[in-house]
């Protein structure tokens, strides 16, 4: 095409009329970048802007000054393509040079309003630094555009940068890079933006003052957030207030939102939609149903359920509270939905336990939704799939985070790794875990829980371990997953320095890390300390007293456990149905036969709470260790339900005790009829026969538990000494330090008896001399496991 001819096409568009001055000049544009490449090669952008008849213009024969005109119609209309020609041409004739950085300040414009933080930040840096120090407004473009969009850390960074200039903040400044912090919850670089605040002179600001409130309340720093807030005064608009109210409402503090949301309005100021949003989400974690319906009524007089948001937090109110017939109402009558309403009622599903119905929502909306699910959709999906217990699917969606690129997004990683353990895959969870990129405390916390769910404390430990050594620190999630861990192996050293760490970190304010706390101090000895923090626990729930009252029967306390059950009710706390298997179990380690009666029939008669197969186990533990055999045997044909092995078993191995002979073959029988569970009953009938002296019987027994595809493992002590594990089989040599194990042992058998002990023979289950059955004895793994700890 010659140039004639497309200054021709160029002159007619210019001359077309617009009423928007932009929008001719894009347009001139649109054919220039059309039709440049048929150009002859002499003919260029510059030479068509180097005169203003070329396409109408009378601004300066300059065309520097065109492309700032052409920039400025880019960044009012958000023209990519044109802005992006333009540059090139810019950079190709050389025109970003000292004296005109206008250009530069231009682009970086017009990059922002693209949303291309990336090239706008090359560009601006290519500003000359006397130029950019100068552009204070340009600065706080910038920050307020990742402040916006992220990578939130950049705002600070910028805000740092800007102050090594000496370019003065201004207002909007603070405000723009408070919002980032607020994002990323860093809580040291907003405290030093707050002091900055201060320092020059702007903390009395409305919008630096609610920035600043909405921070604080977002990190969970109430009390920060309540200084500024009452610093305000009369210059709170509804934003502050939304502020203090929904920080309290993410904090469950729900009285105190109440009292704010009242005082809001006493001083004359009216909830809007993003206060009742706020209100919902408190009413919604504190399972306000009640409290739920008068927000949506209030809501539907001010017109404010036309809004999605509204909407949907009702939607979650509804859910939380169990309610899903009116939360699947309000979603079927809302007349937009979005992804997360969509989320909101597949999370709803899951939550009442429909989670069928959820995950079918689920494929209906990928059908009809053309763009991607959300992570938090993901999620949501990947928990109702552990929740049912479907690894078909759950593994289906794992492919699907793939496909989509959503299994780089940390929050579904860490569902992923949570079904993979709530499933019982322990070792695919494993996998997972070791090819995740990115690791948070969430991914700790989910690892370190699934291993001591599926019997791998060790394992927990050493993932414990490498989270300390990644600089990853611990959360609340962490100790109430590691405490377990250490009740299982006795590791009390780990346990009193979690116990620490949680107290520095505040953790022990949480009732459930105090109830994990009791647990572990009670198993592994040290059930005094149990006590102390029980009675140090601000607030108790049912879980603090069970756990208390099991601990004493653990260690044969049952008056004390009885007292504790006593006091509990005195202090208004009712007891549950693990109460009494705690209570029962107490009573049984401590010989209480007849207060186990009694308790046993006042859970059904006073407290009426139906017995279940645990409390009937607890009863025939009792009779049975009590010698009352044919009482328990009696005890057990009235029970209303078929008894399961555990409860024969129980009764057996009181035989085994009592040397009940005739009666534990009749037990044998009928647990050979229903099916052993473990190797366990064969041993205890074997040992039963070889205390008896019936060798063969014995032997039969052995026999025919091999050919059931039973194998006992041997039994197991540990000792924990300086931090480090020492475990122990009987008649173990394998210790590197044996040969001092030995000497202590046999140090501590002369001692022994001098004090009058005496090896009993009958728990050696094998038909040898007496001077060997007390070798035997010395070897057995406890007594070993004890003379490592003095060796």
């Amino acid at each position: 095409m010659s140039c004639a001819n497309l200054r021709r096409i160029i002159n007619i568009s210019w001359n077309l009329s617009y009423t928007d001055s932009s929008l001719s000049i894009l347009n001139s544009c649109l054919i220039l970048q059309k039709y440049t490449t048929f150009m002859e090669p002499h003919v260029h952008l510059p030479t068509f802007l180097k005169s203003p008849s070329n396409i109408g213009w009378n601004i300066n024969e300059e065309p520097y000054y065109n492309y700032l005109a052409i920039l400025d119609a880019c960044i009012e209309t958000k023209q990519l393509s044109i802005g992006k020609l333009v540059h090139q041409h810019i950079i190709k004739n050389n025109y970003c040079n000292d004296n005109r950085s206008n250009l530069l300040d231009k682009l970086t414009r017009f990059y922002v309003a693209c949303s291309r933080l990336d090239h706008a930040h090359h560009v601006f840096d290519k500003i000359p630094s006397s130029d950019r120090n100068e552009k204070g407004i340009l600065w706080n473009q910038m920050i307020r555009a990742y402040a916006w969009n992220g990578p939130f850390e950049k705002a600070i960074e910028l805000y740092h940068e800007m102050l090594e200039c000496g370019v003065r903040p201004t207002k909007y400044t603070y405000t723009f890079v408070i919002k980032a912090c607020s994002a990323m919850q860093d809580v040291e670089s907003g405290v030093e933006v707050h002091e900055h605040v201060m320092k020059n002179g702007v903390d009395g600001d409305v919008y630096v003052c609610t920035a600043l409130v909405d921070f604080y309340a977002k990190c969970g720093l109430l009390v920060e957030a309540s200084q500024v807030f009452d610093g305000m005064r009369t210059k709170r608009d509804v934003v502050a207030w939304n502020a203090m109210i929904s920080g309290c409402a993410i904090s469950g503090l729900y009285l105190e939102m109440v009292g704010l949301v009242l005082e809001m309005q006493e001083n004359g100021v009216s909830p809007n939609s993003s206060t009742i949003v706020a209100i919902l989400t408190g009413v919604a974690e504190g399972n306000k149903l009640r409290e739920g319906k008068v927000v949506h009524g209030y809501s539907i007089r001010r017109g404010f359920v036309d809004s999605v948001v509204v909407d949907t937090g009702i939607l979650y109110v509804y859910a939380k509270c169990g309610w899903l017939n009116y939360a699947k109402r309000i979603f079927r009558f809302m007349s937009f939905k979005n992804e997360i309403t969509r989320s909101a009622m597949i999370g709803a599903y899951v939550t009442c336990d429909s989670t069928q119905e959820g995950l079918e929502l689920f494929e209906h909306t990928r059908m009809e939704d053309t763009e991607s699910p959300s992570p938090v959709m993901l999620a949501t999906v990947i928990r109702g799939c552990a929740k049912l217990n479907d690894m078909r699917r759950g593994r289906k969606m794992h492919g699907y985070t793939v496909k989509l690129g959503s299994n780089l997004d940390l929050m579904v990683s860490n569902t992923l790794l949570s079904m993979y353990a709530k499933c019982g895959r322990i070792d695919d969870a494993l996998t997972f875990f070791e090819e995740m990129e990115l690791k948070d405390s969430v991914s700790f916390s989910a690892i370190i829980a699934g291993c001591v769910q599926n019997g791998h404390a060790e394992e927990a430990l050493s993932i414990f371990r490498m989270m300390q050594s990644s600089g990853v620190e611990p959360e609340s999630a962490t100790v109430m997953g590691i405490l377990p861990a250490c009740s299982h192996l006795a590791v009390l050293q780990l346990g009193v320095c979690t116990h620490g760490y949680s107290i520095v970190r505040g953790f022990t304010e949480d009732v459930s890390v105090c109830n994990a706390l009791i647990d572990m101090y009670s198993k592994c000895g040290k059930i005094g300390i149990a006590k102390i923090v029980f009675d140090k626990m601000n607030k108790r729930d049912v879980v603090s007293w069970n756990a208390m009252i099991a601990g004493y029967g653990v260690h044969g306390r049952g008056k004390e456990a009885i007292t504790l059950f006593n006091d509990m009710q005195s202090e208004g706390q009712m007891p549950d149905e693990i109460s009494f298997i705690g209570l029962l179990l107490a009573c049984s380690h401590s010989g209480l036969v007849a207060e186990g009666k009694h308790w046993f029939f006042s859970m059904c008669q006073e407290f009426k709470i139906s017995p279940r197969m645990d409390h009937y186990l607890c009863m025939v533990d009792l009779l049975g260790r009590a010698g009352l055999l044919d009482e328990a045997y009696c005890f057990i044909k009235k029970m209303p339900f078929m008894p399961d092995v555990r409860i024969w078993s129980a009764l057996l191995a009181a035989c085994r005790i009592h040397k009940h002979i005739i009666l534990a073959e009749e037990v044998s029988n009928k647990i050979q009829y229903l099916g052993p569970e473990s190797p366990g009953n064969f041993v205890l009938l074997s040992n039963l026969y070889t205390t008896a002296g019936r060798w063969d019987d014995a032997a039969h027994v052995r026999v025919k538990q091999k050919d059931s595809g039973f194998k006992k493992s041997p039994g197991c002590s540990w000792i924990e000494i300086n931090g480090v594990v020492h475990a122990f089989v009987g008649g173990d040599m394998s210790h590197p330090q044996f040969a001092k194990i030995n000497e202590k042992l046999k140090e501590l058998l002369t001692e022994m008896k001098k004090l009058g002990y005496s090896a009993e023979s009958s728990f050696v289950y094998q038909d040898v001399e007496e001077e060997e059955k007390e070798q035997i004895l010395l070897y057995h793994s406890e007594k070993l496991a004890v003379a490592k700890s003095g060796s």
